[in-house]
């Protein structure tokens, strides 16, 4: 079972070329550095200096390959930047003067979708950033969860999972955008109650090393579900294989169960939300 990865509609279907792109037709143009603005919605907390100093030798020895996607200022000062920070910042970091353009017409909320879009492609945001972007569609432009998910080409069970990372307590997000944990660990400890419960259980998980399957195990414990008894069968590297295969395309925990005869697939959720998503990818319109 594979997913496709493409994200639909690209930069030419969500905005229109605007007048000054030279040509009419999208053409590229130079423009100075020094009129180059950031957008202040970029979902991207920090760049990796490694893959800057990558870009900025290739930028150095090749130029700048694919053109930056700008917008005219709301304020007529200068270009906001929609789509290619990184190269942006790694044509700066060289000392280029100018770099390639497109400019394109487009609004507050195009440019926040196009930003998240743009590095979605290029280079996948730690959950957190994902999450981050995905709140601000839906808190700050009104955008349904379903709205963001064909936005940025996730399903929406995805969208709706990585925003209730944003739930977990401070000392979690920190581990989870440090890399300590995963996004599988993170989504876990969900399930717990409270946030003194997430946190704790979060230090036991960095102190033992704890997989995901052992974190979710550790999880049941603690909310005092009941265990499904351990047998001497060792599962096989396809009923891994499965089963991850399920997780990914569902956005969830799954377990996949065998028996005498035949067996089941067990779907976990942890809010009513999440329930509502699940049985609409599955049982579709």
């Amino acid at each position: 079972m594979s997913r496709k990865r493409g994200l639909g509609r690209g930069l030419e279907a969500l905005i229109p070329v605007g007048e000054e792109s030279l040509g009419g037709q999208g053409a590229a143009r130079r423009l100075p550095i020094a009129d180059l603005r950031p957008n202040p919605r970029q979902p991207r907390r920090d760049l990796a200096r490694s893959e800057l100093e990558a870009l900025a030798e290739s930028i150095r020895e090749h130029g700048v390959l694919q053109p930056l996607v700008v917008t005219p200022a709301p304020d007529g000062n200068g270009y906001l930047l929609i789509a290619g920070e990184r190269r942006l910042e790694a044509a700066r970091l060289i000392g280029l003067e100018t770099v390639p353009v497109v400019v394109r017409v487009a609004d507050e909320r195009q440019s926040l979708v196009l930003a998240l879009v743009e590095n979605l492609q290029r280079d996948d945001l730690d959950p957190l950033e994902s999450a981050e972007g995905y709140r601000q569609l839906v808190e700050d432009f009104g955008l349904s969860h379903e709205e963001v998910a064909q936005r940025v080409g996730k399903s929406r069970s995805t969208v709706s999972n990585t925003l209730r990372l944003l739930r977990l307590p401070a000392s979690v997000r920190q581990a989870l955008g440090a890399g300590r944990l995963s996004e599988g660990h993170a989504r876990a400890l969900l399930a717990l109650p409270t946030a003194q419960s997430q946190s704790a259980a979060a230090q036991t998980v960095l102190k033992r090393g704890l997989s995901v399957r052992q974190t979710e195990d550790l999880v049941q414990r603690l909310t005092g579900q009941r265990r499904r008894p351990t047998t001497s069968r060792r599962r096989s590297p396809e009923e891994t294989a499965v089963e991850e295969q399920l997780r990914q395309a569902l956005g969830t925990k799954v377990t996949l169960r065998h028996g005498r005869k035949g067996g089941s697939v067990v779907i976990h959720f942890y809010s009513e939300e999440e329930l509502e998503a699940l049985l609409e990818r599955l049982l579709g319109d």
